[in-house]
């Protein structure tokens, strides 16, 4: 079992940044594939970004590709997004996710076995 809990959100003008954190418990994150993801009102949860249990492999959304950063921190058990640039389309709840398999598709949700309980970036224009 692993639980997640992100902090970091707020309200940022467009052209600023915020870094978002998902501290881990449980001595499983070392292991887990890690995920970003977002969701905007009225929309669907979208993927940002991707980052492997060593933290070798990391893949970006178009949309995010070049202005956000994934990181990791085994020892801290804790996954990291820089988000620089932001614009108002930024606007979302942001959620990390977790999973121990090497996922197939690991822009998809149905990857993630688990889930932090999400947190608020606005950004204004």
């Amino acid at each position: 079992q692993v639980q997640l809990v992100e902090s970091g959100g707020g309200l940022v003008q467009a052209g600023g940044s915020l870094r978002l954190s998902c501290a881990a418990s449980g001595r499983t994150f070392r292991y887990s594939n890690m995920g970003w993801f977002r969701q905007a009102p009225g929309k669907a949860r979208e993927f940002v970004a991707y980052i492997s249990k060593s933290g070798g492999f990391t893949y970006y959304s178009d949309s995010v590709k070049g202005r956000f950063t994934i990181s990791r921190d085994n020892a801290k058990n804790t996954e990291y997004l820089q988000m620089d640039s932001l614009a108002p389309e930024d606007t979302a709840v942001y959620y990390c996710a977790a999973t121990s398999s090497w996922p197939t598709n690991y822009r998809a949700t149905y990857a993630y076995d688990y889930w932090g309980q999400g947190t608020q970036v606005t950004v204004s224009s």
